[in-house]
């Protein structure tokens, strides 16, 4: 159970998760966090922006804040994104900053006057020179900008599930103070106590959906991963073979289509390979949550789930979901929150069983196809790393929180996702 990290329903939405899930607290992801300063009054930037004070200490005397925690409490200095997760800004590559602002802490530029003074990246006649230079950071994407792009992606969704598709029996809803309760609110529980198919919470799906390339390729991946952390992961030829298919296959669809024209119109990617690649690499690129050494992903997290320290950790997928519940591994218990929407996709937060581990509050959308949820997923990871992104959603607002992993990066310092999920239908 949660305990100095609930963020229960105040207003402003159904929860926040336990942050515990994304890092073992033992070892911080940074070896001077124990000992950085609180911040002193009169440095430069030192009250509104997060330059010098990433992951200080939490500071009453702040106008916003720096540390790992404000993401949660939505409380972060404007350029906190930038300054302190630092995704696509690798220092020592112009990849993401052409024509940035001079940033002292940098130890090259990136900027028009680079030359002038001889401290230019390597790369920035490459990146930066008298063509269109890529992901100009000054570009900033706004929330009005997210707002629109996800409401198109949530209109081009045509995989999505029909009202006729799915049948649900959410039962019992409990209040925040009851989600750590365990209690399995079926009107009927079984006397032997295995899950009972009355109270399931799927009743019934079209599995005609599962033929959909984009269904399938995503339940093919599924398999591929060990739900316990601490237990590395390697992957046959085949199931890389399995990966790139997902990608070709949602790369197919208006969703993906979509998303991408909006990135390289913001100057992010400049090919649709770079952005499949990068795709890749942050979604399934391996890492160690555990002793053992890459013993997970960005996507095994989100959509497969998996168990650490005896309780369940990410997992928000309704077809992952579905197809557990129907194999009698997974029993439904309550939910404490159902999404405004009267069609597919909608949002429940739900307690569950996975299988002799408890998790206390999950959500996900239902009904979504695959390429959506994987797109505002991706949406978020990349435009508000390690910050809620405020989103719309056919008239209702909606908001998803991920993070970054810190321990280890991919290519020129840029990072895995280490989960995302909803938190929030309301901004």
């Amino acid at each position: 159970m949660c305990k100095s990290n609930k963020n229960w329903d105040n207003g402003r939405g159904f929860y926040t998760e336990c942050e515990e899930e994304l890092y073992d607290h033992s070892s911080s992801p940074n070896p001077n966090e124990s000992e950085s300063k609180l911040a002193v009054p009169g440095r430069p930037g030192n009250r509104e922006s997060c330059a010098s004070r990433c992951n200080e200490k939490f500071n009453r005397g702040a106008v916003c804040q720096c540390d790992r925690q404000c993401p949660q409490h939505d409380d972060c200095c404007d350029d906190y994104g930038h300054l302190c997760t630092d995704l696509y800004s690798a220092p020592n590559s112009c990849q993401g900053r052409c024509r940035e602002a001079y940033d002292k802490h940098h130890p090259c530029h990136c900027n028009e006057r680079c030359r002038k003074f001889g401290d230019c990246c390597e790369d920035f006649d490459s990146l930066c020179g008298d063509h269109e230079g890529f992901s100009h950071s000054s570009d900033a994407i706004t929330n009005e900008e997210l707002q629109s792009i996800s409401e198109m992606i949530y209109k081009v969704d045509n995989n999505k599930a029909r009202k006729e598709d799915i049948v649900l029996n959410s039962q019992n809803r409990v209040s925040p103070s009851e989600t750590g309760n365990q209690v399995d609110r079926c009107p009927e529980p079984p006397p032997n106590g295995s899950p009972s198919t009355c109270c399931r919470l799927f009743t019934y799906v079209n599995e005609q959906l599962f033929s959909k390339p984009t269904y399938a390729a995503f339940i093919n991946l599924l398999n591929n991963y060990q739900r316990a952390t601490g237990h590395g992961e390697h992957f046959s030829a085949q199931q890389l073979e399995e990966q790139a298919v997902f990608l070709r296959e949602v790369m197919k669809t208006a969703v993906m289509k979509e998303l991408y024209g909006f990135l390289h119109h913001q100057n992010r990617y400049s090919s649709e390979q770079q952005f499949v690649d990068d795709l890749k690499n942050m979604w399934f690129g391996l890492y160690s949550r555990g002793s053992e050494e890459r013993d997970s992903s960005g996507f095994e997290h989100v959509f497969s789930g998996e168990v650490k320290k005896g309780k369940v950790t990410g997992f928000h997928n309704w077809i992952r979901f579905y197809l557990q519940e129907k194999e009698g591994l997974l029993d439904y218990y309550s939910h404490n929150y159902d999404g405004p929407w009267d069609s597919y996709p909608d949002v429940l937060a739900m307690q569950f069983n996975w299988d002799g581990y408890y998790k206390e509050v999950g959500s996900a959308f239902i009904g979504s196809s695959p390429e959506f949820e994987f797109a505002l997923y991706s949406l978020c990871f990349i435009t508000r790393p390690g910050r809620k992104c405020h989103l719309s959603l056919g008239g209702y607002p909606l908001s998803i929180q991920t993070y970054t992993w810190d321990k280890t990066t991919y290519g020129n310092g840029k990072k895995y996702i280490a989960t995302a999920y909803i938190v929030s239908s309301t901004q």
